[in-house]
């Protein structure tokens, strides 16, 4: 996996105007119909039937879900924005899969896990605290508006977590591992924020 470099400070967008929408974070301009492709590697191609998904680290009931019993859960959409840290922002998404909340209740996580380190199929990981994935705001999402997700976009499946920057939705994803502690992925080591609130602009380490 190679290193990048954050994106350019200061880049505010091509369209003042959407400055003014209320529904985009600071910094933020509306793609509109576009949803660019951006990764830190080159896309694999993943069938359904290989894909897997599995919980480990700080629970009591470590598990590994194949494709057809992931999709057996009670599916679950997201309808809303979501926001690159490279300024761009779609206003109107829809995604549908499954809540993570669904398959953290089959682990059983300890009292003691307190932040998530995400991994996808290609080895690149991302951290989140626990109380982002829960409650409702994250998702292993498989399709995108009525469609399978494209391996461009991170299918078969990714992680969605809307409410942070979308690096933070880790694509093709592969797994999450519960511990104790924060521990920095691969934008996080090369000088991105640990957490990664479009509202707050936590886009870099000091923000």
């Amino acid at each position: 996996m190679s290193t990048a470099s954050p994106p350019t400070r200061g880049f505010v967008g091509r369209h003042a105007a959407d400055a003014r929408d209320p529904r985009l974070p600071p910094g933020q301009y509306d793609a509109h119909d576009a949803f660019p492709v951006l990764s830190a590697e080159a896309t694999p191609e993943i069938a359904a039937a290989d894909w897997t998904f599995r919980i480990d680290g700080l629970v009591g009931a470590p598990r590994t879900w194949t494709w057809d019993e992931a999709r057996a859960l009670p599916p679950s959409t997201y309808e809303g924005p979501i926001h690159c840290v490279t300024s761009w922002s779609k206003l109107a998404t829809r995604f549908t899969g499954v809540s993570v909340d669904s398959f953290l209740d089959a682990v059983q996580p300890h009292p003691s896990a307190t932040h998530v380190v995400a991994h996808s199929h290609t080895g690149y990981t991302t951290n989140l605290a626990l109380a982002d994935l829960t409650g409702g705001k994250a998702w292993i999402a498989f399709d995108y508006e009525g469609e399978p997700l494209t391996a461009a976009h991170g299918g078969p499946a990714r992680l969605l977590v809307p409410h942070l920057y979308f690096w933070k939705s880790a694509k093709w994803i592969a797994g999450l591992r519960l511990v104790g502690a924060d521990e920095p992925g691969f934008w996080e080591r090369n000088r991105y924020h640990h957490r990664g609130d479009p509202w707050a602009e936590e886009r870099y380490a000091g923000d």
